[in-house]
């Protein structure tokens, strides 16, 4: 999941947005971001994460670049999706797609 966040912004939610991103989607998250201060003068925030499904760090590099390495075990995917109920209410369903242009509106050729 590449990012990047002002230094005001990136100190105050690149962690817990991260970490909420893991935890939605069962998934583990390898985040890179930029950070520094650019060209312009534009300053960033930033370090590459690790992040299990159930939102744990589980490796973090600092602001300097650098090379970042994690253990994962992809079937925490599943043990964390299965600790969280209202993924177990899912039910099929049937999409719709419209076959015709909407009223007022050329279809494209």
């Amino acid at each position: 999941m590449p990012a990047a966040f002002t230094r005001q912004t990136g100190e105050a939610h690149w962690h817990v947005l991260l970490r909420a991103r893991a935890i939605e989607t069962g998934a583990f998250i390898l985040a890179a971001d930029q950070g520094g201060l650019h060209e312009n003068g534009r300053s960033t925030y930033g370090h590459s994460l690790v992040i299990s499904p159930w939102g744990e760090i589980l490796a973090e590099a600092g602001e300097d670049p650098q090379i970042l390495l994690a253990d994962v075990d992809l079937a925490e995917s599943d043990a964390a999706r299965a600790k969280v109920p209202s993924l177990r209410h899912g039910r099929d369903f049937e999409v719709e797609t419209a076959t015709q242009a909407a009223p007022g509106r050329r279809e494209a050729s």
